[in-house]
């Protein structure tokens, strides 16, 4: 068996990583399957194969990660399933746009052949994301990889649809909704991220047809007013009573409209008078389903004006606003233009501009499905738990307030929609089912749905439902879900409420959810504002270990973080002492001739227990914190043990032991075995965070590996109460070295040592540890004593229950020390005779800069402070 002394000199993480994951993958140590364990499964966020490996993912993934492999350290049988999103409107205009570059549209290939390109595409950005996994380490059970457009989750896709339409859950009809005019696709309310933008009220005048006057309006998208069919007031504003009933004709049109009124309309807001265009706007829709309105659409789906527009027909949407404030203004129908700042609806994934507009879609019908969970959450055996809580709240607000889900996407990459159409007698007939219908005439649904309808499914599609499968039966529902908040409405709401409608039970036991990562001043990471995360460079510069540690135990669940290279570069400090550690442990073992020994309790130095009951309790802590997912507090646990405890008090104890020709060799050994246990805890401790690193060193004195290694137990037989006094020998040790370097006297220099100690079964403990003393601070002569004791002239330190004494003249000669400090009182009066004299002379104070002369009285304010100080000390003397 290799020896840790072989390590190499110098820690190389990429020497480290190299080769672990593969040896891990043939190991077979990620795979689940043993029954007679308990179940623990991890939800995992497919990721979209669109996507490149970014600093969220890592955090994502990491803190999956560490769940996981402290689990199957535990002793559980863990699922931590791996698969990928399609991501139907990103992929979809990835593949779209590689065929452009051709002067190929997918219209030109038609739809089987363009998703041949669309699968083709998938399997090389595939293998893209599976080397990320492998850089980052994740304990995938690849076995089970699934893919949310294989046949099994189509199928299941397909049945929910059916079984959801058949049940009047999802039904199909006309509606304002998001449209991206990119992606030529409707989006969902949640797939629509707001940003503040300058915008405009533009007041427009429409005259009256009777040649009485005219109303004004104030409208932010006058390009629509083409697809006016109303105006509207409030039935009771008097100022309007005698307009409502008359026609405005829409300016620079021929087209007539009324004037209408209804209580929709806020008396004090804008002028009191609006425009209704029922196609372009949501509120005006349902005006126009209260008022009989037609509902005819002004615009093209790529965004343009249509024949309505007249002259602007063609025209972009914005270039029409543009034109067309410009000819209101030139005839004379344009009032005013009052700029603001609005709130304006992009496309979370084009960027674009989001135009509400009326279209024929699919929907699910959102109140029965969230009240069901509302109801759910009542019940703390059956409800999904939040950590932080407070995110419970957020969640149960957005289903409170829940509106219909728009699930038809006119794209051709996802699951397509299992409908088909037929015109009998002039009528559409609609059929809904998992295969086509019998007979001519059919013709399917060209739509596909939204992503997150079948990623919804995830939790339990992928272990097989609507099969009851084993795995179906064993790992569902799912212990732990780790994502971010921005995408609880996304996908973790969906996955709750489809997974209590099909299945009656949560998804999951608990959502951890993790905050987002910012720069330095704050600012969330974003290529967009140039302070994004390269994180392959901070991988080849600092390692995976030392990224996967640092973004993992830097925050608490739920806050945001913020990157720093400085950080980094402290973490990969720390995991670099950990290496030296492991290396000087070994050169001892060797020197020791240590052989795999166990401890014998029986030989167990003061020391040797003290580090034993510290590791029991961080073994406690660590455990506590890591069910709360507090990986920040464990981590600052662990770290103040191995840094402190461990590597600058316990290993320079040791020294007392091991370096010692008077210990006999049963007592070295028995200290090697204590450095062994202590250590191969702290590795195990660490795995979860720094799997490479770990495996690595563990593997230098362990046979097998470290990940389905045992996970460290608090034992009650290494719990020594009464070593922890241990503690006053370290304070009073620390007190004499700062008292040396106070006083700048070298440890090699001897001195007398007072320990004045008001507990008695104190005093007797000390004494049974004065060796450590001895060989740490250096004393010729020491006294131990309960009684008082006379301090003059002497450097005295209060600690808990002891006050440490070392007298003067053992630390320096005291006439020497004397003489020096009257020679430097001489040379600080001489400097305050010469500032005050220069300060008294007029001609200094008038002619001299203003700095110049404050400087001197500050100089002249310092040696004052320094004289006083002298004197005190000669005083002393």
């Amino acid at each position: 068996m290799a020896k840790l002394k072989d390590l190499e000199t110098k820690y190389d993480f990429k020497k480290v990583e190299d080769g672990k994951y593969e040896k891990w993958l043939e190991g077979g140590y990620f795979s689940c399957g043993d029954i007679s364990k308990t179940p623990y499964t991890i939800v995992i966020p497919p990721p979209n194969i669109t996507g490149k490996l970014h600093i969220g993912h890592v955090l994502d993934n990491t803190l999956q990660d560490i769940i996981i492999r402290r689990k199957r350290m535990m002793g559980f049988d863990t699922l931590y399933l791996p698969g990928m999103d399609h991501a139907s409107i990103a992929t979809q205009a990835k593949v779209e746009q590689m065929l452009r570059q051709d002067g190929i549209s997918r219209y030109d290939l038609g739809r089987d052949k363009f998703l041949k390109e669309c699968w083709k595409w998938k399997d090389d950005h595939a293998h893209i994301i599976h080397e990320q996994w492998k850089k980052l380490g994740l304990s995938l059970d690849y076995s089970r990889e699934r893919f949310t457009l294989d046949e099994g989750l189509n199928r299941a896709v397909n049945e929910v649809f059916v079984k959801m339409y058949k049940e009047g859950l999802i039904y199909r009809g006309e509606k304002i909704i998001n449209w991206d005019i990119q992606a030529k696709t409707a989006l969902s309310n949640i797939e629509v991220e707001y940003k503040d933008l300058e915008g405009a009220f533009y007041h427009i005048i429409y005259p009256l047809t009777d040649g009485s006057g005219s109303l004004e309006i104030a409208t932010t998208r006058p390009e629509t007013m083409f697809a006016d069919q109303a105006l509207m007031v409030h039935p009771d504003d008097e100022r309007y009573q005698k307009y409502i009933g008359k026609e405005v004709r829409i300016p620079l049109t021929d087209i007539i409209i009324p004037v209408i009124s209804d209580a929709y309309v806020e008396k004090d807001f804008g002028t009191g008078v609006v425009k209704v265009t029922p196609a372009h706007d949501p509120n005006d829709f349902e005006v126009g389903i209260r008022h009989n309105l037609a509902r005819p659409l002004c615009m093209t789906e790529d965004g343009k004006m249509n024949k309505m527009a007249g002259i602007y027909e063609g025209m972009d949407r914005l270039e029409c606003r543009d034109k067309l404030v410009e000819d209101l203004k030139k005839e004379g129908y344009l009032i005013k233009i009052e700029k603001l700042m609005h709130s304006v609806g992009h496309s979370e994934r084009t960027g674009v501009i989001v135009e509400p507009r009326l279209s024929k879609q699919w929907f699910v019908k959102m109140k029965p499905l969230a009240d069901a969970v509302i109801e759910m959450q009542k019940n703390k055996d059956e409800k999904v738990n939040f950590f932080p809580a407070r995110f419970e709240n957020t969640f149960l607000q957005w289903l409170e307030n829940i509106q219909d889900w728009c699930i038809s996407r006119q794209l051709w990459w996802g699951h397509q929609i299992p409908a088909w159409y037929k015109k009998v007698d002039g009528k559409e007939e609609v059929y809904v089912g998992t295969s086509a219908p019998d007979g001519e005439g059919w013709v399917r649904d060209e739509d596909a749905l939204d992503t997150w309808f079948s990623s919804a499914l995830w939790p339990f599609s992928t272990l097989g439902w609507p099969d009851k499968t084993e795995d179906l039966e064993r790992f569902f529902p799912g212990d732990t879900l780790v994502t971010g908040y921005d995408i609880i409405f996304f996908w973790v709401a969906r996955m709750v409420f489809q997974s209590k409608y099909l299945t009656g039970k949560r998804p999951f036991k608990n959502v951890l959810i993790h905050g987002i990562i910012r720069d330095e001043l704050g600012r969330k990471v974003s290529k967009s504002l140039g302070n994004g995360v390269d994180i392959m460079d901070a991988f080849n510069k600092y390692g995976v270990d030392a990224v996967r540690y640092f973004i993992t135990t830097t925050g608490a669940p739920g806050q945001d973080l913020r990157y720093s290279d400085e950080k980094l570069e402290a973490t990969w400090n720390y995991i670099n002492k950990i290496w030296n550690i492991s290396r000087y442990i070994g050169l001892q073992l060797d020197q020791n001739n240590y052989n795999n020994e166990e401890i014998d309790i029986k030989k167990l130095n003061t020391v040797d227990k003290w580090i034993l009951t510290r590791l029991n309790e961080v073994i406690k802590n660590a455990d506590i914190n890591f069910e709360k997912y507090e990986f920040g507090e464990v981590a600052k646990e662990l770290y103040n043990f191995v840094w402190n405890d461990f590597a600058s008090w316990y290993l320079e104890m040791t020294k007392v032991v091991l370096n010692s020709d008077s210990t006999n060799k049963a007592d070295k050994i028995n200290t090697c075995a204590v450095l062994v246990y202590v250590l191969r805890a702290i590795l195990k401790l660490l795995h979860p965070f720094i799997p490479f690193v770990t495996e690595d060193i563990y593997q230098m004195f362990n046979d097998g590996s470290i990940v389905v290694s045992d996970w460290p137990k608090f034992k009650e037989e290494y719990n020594f109460k009464e070593a922890m006094d241990i503690q006053i020998v370290y304070d009073i040790i620390t007190s004499v070295r700062n008292t040396r370097a106070l006083k700048n006297v070298s440890i090699s220099k001897p001195i007398d040592l007072v320990l004045q100690i008001s507990d008695k079964d104190l005093l007797t403990f000390i004494d049974n540890n004065k060796h450590y003393l001895q060989r740490f601070t250096n004393y010729q002569n020491l006294l131990l004593t309960m009684d008082k004791y006379d301090t003059n002239k002497c450097q005295v330190s209060v600690l808990h229950k002891v006050n440490v004494i070392i007298p003067l003249n053992t630390l320096v000669n005291l006439e020497e020390e004397k003489a020096k400090l009257e020679l430097e009182k001489a040379n600080m009066l001489n400097e305050i005779k010469r500032c005050e004299s220069m300060l008294a002379n007029p001609g200094f104070v008038a002619k001299a800069p203003e700095a110049k002369v404050n400087a001197e009285k500050e100089k002249l304010a310092t040696y004052k402070a320094k004289l006083e100080e002298i004197e005190k000390l000669l005083k002393d003397f």
